[in-house]
């Protein structure tokens, strides 16, 4: 019996780290959005903020797709995936510097709350290496919320 609860919990964990997959690949198209498109006052600021920011994002990425395929899982990648997958959403293309800031607080604390889950569910399966994974995301993301509002006041 327990046999089949880890096999469902694996299934599940495969299933949160794709949708991380997702959202970080989506959050990377995002950044790079915001990165070409920033205007105002804070354009030198959040222009390499950005671009720190999609870095960081593809190091995550590659991680969690590296870890969902150490566990023989299959991670996602194509956009149309992505899109169907994230929980998180594109730019508009409509955002004024601030609202950019605000979009990603928002997109940072989304996936955080998400990796919550993520860190029960892996650690319910014994399986560490991606709990700890998740929690060093996490830690980094609500690191990034940290100084994202405190920029914005």
């Amino acid at each position: 019996m327990a046999k089949a609860s880890n096999k469902v919990n694996t299934t599940s964990l495969q299933q949160i780290l794709n949708r991380q997959v997702a959202n970080l690949n989506v959050l990377y198209v995002k950044l790079h959005n915001f990165h070409w498109y920033v205007k105002g006052e804070q354009f030198f600021t959040l222009h390499v903020k950005f671009e720190e920011l999609y870095d960081d994002v593809t190091l995550k990425m590659d991680e969690v797709a590296e870890r969902l395929l150490s566990i023989k899982g299959s991670p996602v990648a194509t956009m149309k995936e992505y899109l169907e997958m994230a929980t998180i959403q594109e730019a508009t293309g409509k955002e004024d510097a601030r609202g950019m800031v605000q979009s990603l607080i928002e997109d940072f604390a989304t996936v955080s709350e998400e990796l919550v889950e993520g860190i029960e569910l892996a650690e319910e399966g014994s399986d560490q290496p991606t709990a700890d994974l998740f929690i060093k995301i996490r830690s980094d993301l609500e690191k990034q919320q940290w100084m994202l509002r405190s920029f914005i006041g």
